[in-house]
């Protein structure tokens, strides 16, 4: 199901917009679309700074994955 999409005004450079309208013309792929994967990239890249639900295992090293906790020696 697609989501739904908000218009908002970007201003490319007359270079960008050029090699856009050819990758379309080649493609037919919409520059939009372009445009929000662009977009999609560098907010993956970006990611470890955008707030969210952290997953469990992120704070886990894969060396204790499955192991026993350590037990505390004994006064």
């Amino acid at each position: 199901m697609p989501r739904k999409k908000v218009s908002t005004t970007v201003y490319l450079t007359e270079d960008q917009v050029t090699a856009l309208k050819q990758l379309h013309l080649r493609t037919r792929v919409p520059i939009a679309e372009y445009i929000r994967m662009g977009i999609d990239l560098i907010l993956e890249r970006h990611s470890e700074v955008l707030p969210g639900q952290m997953s469990l295992f992120n704070e886990m090293s894969r060396d204790s994955f499955g192991s026993k906790p350590e037990s505390k020696p004994e006064p």
